[in-house]
């Protein structure tokens, strides 16, 4: 099935992490993540309307500057997420600038801290030279972080010694619409279905007005009931689910939260920062190890897994820590009990 979410590791399972997930027949990108963010072009990072952070550790976020510099004299908007204390990160990063030319520049910047209640939300206008927009505004947080027609994002926070964010990408509902029905009702195919198609995912009511274009009428204002235009659906495919862990400690509450918000995703990213062999090292630094991440992908029934943040201990053979996840995310549940 084609989905909506076309990922790819920016640097490959050993170097510094950000994925890049283009959304097809969106014009857009999100980002994953801010490491080393060179082998990006332009035009990808300017495709970029979103950026949820794991944490502000260095490896994980100096492509901001990256991301700010593409995006600056442009009438872009851009939203960053990050844990509890992102917006003064930020602030930091904006501060070490001198921007006594901004005053025309039509760009913002938002910024939202998760904390475990509340989302709290910063606006930086390039025009103030990134002075905040008004107060803050808090939010509770429910676990989702984006909701759009097409695309969901959730979050949780887990334990890398300090509040590490993993997220979901939840894709909506594919709802594909059967030609025959629309000229049966006498409509014809045009912009409305996009809104039919959120219309159904969204399980409006029945007698919610569509409005719709009708065969042989000029464009107006005519509208059908929701539930006469079910008849439209040939049929309904779930959407696809990408799951994004790093940097938390192998502990009963992390193993209980990554196993929730990957229940079932298509693909799981996740790191595999040390082998086995070196747990007690990865116990330290509050990282997995390969072993650890296949288990979790298994026990949360994701279909597959692709592995990162990889140790540069490593990097003589970094096969060695991708075949041992591999190996234990597709262990039988009789192997694993020996």
């Amino acid at each position: 099935m084609t989905t909506l979410f076309l990922p790819q590791l920016v640097n490959g399972p050993t170097g510094d992490p950000a994925l890049y997930v283009d959304l097809r027949w969106e014009r857009r990108a999100l980002l994953v993540d801010l490491g080393d963010l060179s082998p990006l072009s332009t035009p990808q990072i300017l495709r970029t309307t979103h950026a949820f952070v794991s944490h502000a550790h260095m490896d994980h976020f100096f492509g901001f500057d990256r991301v700010l510099r593409f995006h600056l004299a442009r009438p872009t908007r851009f939203h960053l997420f990050g844990p509890a204390g992102m917006i003064a990160k930020a602030r930091g990063h904006l501060a070490g600038y001198t921007w006594n030319l901004t005053a025309d520049y039509p760009f913002v910047l938002d910024v939202t801290e998760v904390t475990e209640e509340t989302l709290r939300t910063a606006t930086f206008p390039a025009r103030t030279a990134f002075e905040p927009e008004g107060d803050a505004v808090e939010a509770p947080f429910r676990g989702t972080l984006l909701d759009e027609p097409l695309l969901r994002i959730e979050c949780a926070i887990l334990d890398h010694a300090i509040p590490s964010l993993a997220f979901a990408l939840q894709e909506k509902d594919h709802v594909h619409v059967d030609p025959n029905a629309i000229e049966r009702l006498g409509l014809r195919a045009g912009a409305w279905l996009r809104s039919f198609k959120t219309a159904v995912r969204e399980r409006w009511a029945d007698d919610r007005p569509i409005p719709v274009e009708e065969r042989g009428e000029p464009l107006g204002d005519a509208t059908r009931p929701l539930g006469e235009l079910r008849a439209l659906v040939a049929r309904i495919d779930p959407g696809a689910r990408l799951v994004y862990v790093t940097d938390a400690v192998f502990s009963e509450e992390n193993v209980r939260r990554i196993v929730a918000l990957a229940r079932d995703a298509d693909l799981i990213f996740i790191e595999a920062m040390f082998m086995e062999k070196d747990a007690g090292r990865a116990k330290e630094r509050f990282h997995l190890t390969a072993r650890q991440a296949g288990l979790l992908a298994r026990r949360a029934g994701a279909k597959a897994l692709e592995v990162f943040h990889v140790s540069p201990r490593y990097s003589d053979d970094p096969a060695a820590v991708i075949a041992e996840a591999l190996e234990s995310f597709h262990e039988t549940p009789a192997a694993a009990a020996r």
